[in-house]
């Protein structure tokens, strides 16, 4: 297991988390993962969206993966991106293509979702939550196992106010 303090990163990015997961360590990445959205400047209910979007891509690699994956977050100027990945097998990577295409195609229809009716159990339900709550997605799969990529935008850092009373450069200001 790796946690980077924020060395390193690719282009212009920081990493923030580097960690190796099985399904042991499932609650503890979903805490990491809320800590470094919220570190990164994600509002609290944002910063949900990334540690359950995490948490989802995660359980898929510990259920129908490898049982074993990697979860890298970096931050870049006005976003953060993480991804999972598994070096998984032909069945994963078919399974994972399916349920990207149904949700893509949002094969999982209003009808099967009734207010009575429990949480209907289909695939796809992961990858459709973590489509509707990332900025982007990108899902690559093959025989050397599945990457997926979600970028979340981070908010624009506030404009500095000028007071009224502040000096403006160029400018005499007189108080009477």
């Amino acid at each position: 297991m790796m946690q980077s303090s924020g060395a390193g990163g690719g282009k212009d990015g920081n990493t923030v988390l580097d960690r190796e997961f099985g399904a042991a360590d499932l609650s503890a990445l979903r805490a990491a993962v809320l800590e470094c959205a919220c570190a990164a400047g994600l509002v609290n209910d944002r910063a949900i969206d990334v540690m359950l979007a995490m948490h989802e891509l995660a359980a898929n690699v510990v259920r129908h993966g490898a049982g074993r994956g990697r979860l890298l977050v970096e931050v870049f100027p006005g976003a953060l991106r993480c991804r999972v990945s598994d070096a998984g097998s032909d069945n994963h990577a078919t399974a994972l293509v399916e349920a990207a295409t149904s949700s893509l195609r949002g094969e999982v229809q209003a009808a099967d979702i009734s207010p009575a009716a429990s949480w209907p159990v289909q695939h796809g339900h992961g990858l459709w939550l973590v489509r509707h709550t990332a900025d982007q997605v990108q899902v690559t799969t093959g025989p050397a196992g599945s990457v997926v990529y979600a970028i979340f935008t981070l908010p624009q850092p506030p404009l500095p106010v000028r007071l009224a009373r502040d000096p403006v450069p160029g400018v005499t200001a007189r108080y009477g």
